[in-house]
């Protein structure tokens, strides 16, 4: 008998998709400038069919986009890209408060939820 596949975590889904992307555009714009890392996101990215990870790639280039001094795309101003229901990327209750406190205003008007240190990248 096979098991049921595994949902990833919500922490997962953030480390695998959201922070990989931001360590791309941070790559691109270290070696390259910030004009080519923010034409990353000038397309709109398909739908993950996760609306959490969806409000947070448009939640991430709204952040990029105020930190680097350029245009957000207009795909990440779309009421479509918000979490359904609110998406706080921890499990842990205590993070969850940490993270309605802390979360950049980007995300918490997209529902998504992080802690202040999610998108620091060593």
């Amino acid at each position: 008998m096979l098991a049921a596949p595994v949902a990833p975590s919500g922490e997962d889904l953030w480390r695998f998709g959201v922070l990989q992307f931001l360590d791309d555009y941070e790559s691109v714009r270290r070696h390259h400038g910030v004009s080519p890392a923010a034409a990353l996101l000038t397309g709109e990215p398909d739908l993950t069919g996760h609306s959490g990870v969806d409000a947070a790639f448009a939640a991430l280039a709204c952040w990029l986009a105020d930190h680097d001094g350029w245009t957000a795309p207009s795909w990440a101003l779309s009421d479509a890209r918000a979490a359904q229901p609110w998406w706080f990327v921890t499990d842990s209750a205590y993070g969850r408060a940490w993270a309605m406190a802390q979360s950049p205003a980007q995300f918490r008007i997209r529902g998504v939820f992080i802690t202040d240190t999610a998108l620091q990248r060593v």
